[in-house]
């Protein structure tokens, strides 16, 4: 059974850092608003941890729905599980520690991938090791409100093609429980005028009567796979259920037109033009060169894991049914999950324009240059160096093992045919 899940209630709208709810609509943010929801909201007088589920990469809000009027600034604390003395303190207590994104990478610890705005924790490019319990309070240790935070590994995640016949896990029932898959909205066409593609995220969730009572989720007995609520006996049985992702063709029309010398043209025909046109004049485009043999990895502009981005070579569209990782475990040339073009280890071929779409709309070019480099001072820090180290030692630690086990066989068969 296909469940459907509505944008996240309190997946928040980030401002000036990051701006987005699960579908990708942006909203205004006002404070006096805040301070009205604070004025009428009471806080619980028994601290409850509200559930909520994200996949990995992605960019969060939690706000603080609650607190006394009179508190001016608020303190959050992380616990992995409840009831631990290990807490960390996610403020610097004498203002709010204000975050680029564009700085934050994967394996960036915790504490740097944090900002606190109007009584909100932002946390940047979550991983699955930030899940837990995230209570808003004060330095002095009054606790106002509580989520239990779990973050689903979007790696060995599971993807069904419509077009492939391919389907959603179907519901796994036990006696005291139901394990299924809850997925969020569909994005928008990630092309226009031409074939594109959707998708939509699910992640799993687990109905039982008997989840912890202490955990506020917003369906009746259904909480997230990975949530504190979870009784211990279930963790077995959900513990190889992947989030999903269901993928689909569509069509839709574009919205903004490129002006061409006679009439208009589409953005599609505009493209299929490129033996005539090197570029498009309203796109802009990067220029980069490239080390033949060496990896690359492009980024679309803007974009975050949960927009709807596709990408095209030149009048080629590297469609997801054969380019996204995993489809092909020996591709050289794939698309993440996080919607980044992977190329790995550039040939003369790979030259050429890739084009980025962001939510339906062309937004920007790579011209991608790929050049012999002579007399190239290798380092330990190189890809290619690393690989070859990490290839050579495990030959060689083949071939020990191998040498070892002949020696060691002859040996007991010697033992073995020796007389008496």
């Amino acid at each position: 059974m296909e469940t459907v899940l509505a944008t996240h209630p309190i997946a928040g709208l980030i401002v000036d850092v990051i701006l987005f709810g699960t579908s990708g609509i942006l909203h205004a943010f006002d404070i006096m608003e805040k301070e009205d929801v604070f004025k009428r909201t009471p806080c619980p007088a028994f601290l409850m941890f509200e559930n909520a589920a994200y996949l990995a990469e992605m960019s969060i809000e939690l706000p603080c729905n609650c607190k006394p009027e009179e508190v001016s600034s608020v303190v959050w604390y992380f616990q992995k599980n409840m009831g631990s003395q290990q807490t960390k303190v996610l403020t610097d207590f004498d203002g709010t520690m204000v975050v680029d994104s564009t700085h934050i990478k994967v394996g960036t610890d915790m504490l740097r991938r944090f900002s606190i705005r109007m009584f909100s924790l932002i946390v940047f490019r979550v991983q699955v090791e930030d899940s837990g319990h995230y209570i808003c309070g004060t330095k002095k240790g009054d606790y106002f409100y509580g989520y239990d935070v779990d973050v689903q590994a979007s790696k060995r995640i599971r993807v069904a093609f419509t077009e492939k016949n391919q389907h959603p896990n179907k519901d796994k029932e036990g006696k005291q429980y139901k394990i299924f898959t809850a997925f969020w909205d569909w994005t928008i066409c990630n092309r226009c005028d031409v074939r594109g593609e959707q998708r939509r995220i699910g992640l799993c969730y687990i109905k039982s009567p008997y989840l912890v009572r202490r955990y506020r989720t917003a369906t009746a007995e259904v909480a997230s796979c990975g949530s504190g609520s979870i009784p211990k006996q279930f963790k077995r049985a959900i513990k190889n259920r992947k989030p999903e992702i269901v993928i689909r063709s569509c069509s839709e029309p574009c919205r903004v037109k490129i002006p061409a010398s006679e009439g208009e043209e589409s953005l599609s025909d505009a493209i299929s033009k490129l033996g005539e046109t090197p570029w498009i004049s309203k796109i802009p485009i990067q220029f980069h060169k490239q080390a033949l043999g060496t990896d690359l990895i492009i980024s679309c502009p803007g974009a975050r894991p949960e927009h709807a981005v596709a990408w095209d070579k030149d009048s080629t569209r590297l469609y997801l049914d054969k380019f996204l990782t995993g489809v092909n475990k020996s591709m050289r040339v794939f698309i993440d999950y996080g919607n980044h073009l992977h190329i790995r280890f550039a040939q003369l071929s790979d030259k050429g324009i890739y084009f980025c779409w962001r939510e339906g709309e062309l937004v920007a070019g790579f011209r991608l240059s790929v050049m012999y480099e002579s007399r190239r001072k290798r380092s330990f820090d190189d890809p290619e160096a690393q690989y070859a180290i990490k290839t050579i030692f495990t030959f060689y630690v083949l071939l020990t093992f191998i040498f070892i086990t002949i020696h060691g066989v002859r040996f007991c068969m010697y033992a073995f045919k020796r007389p008496g």
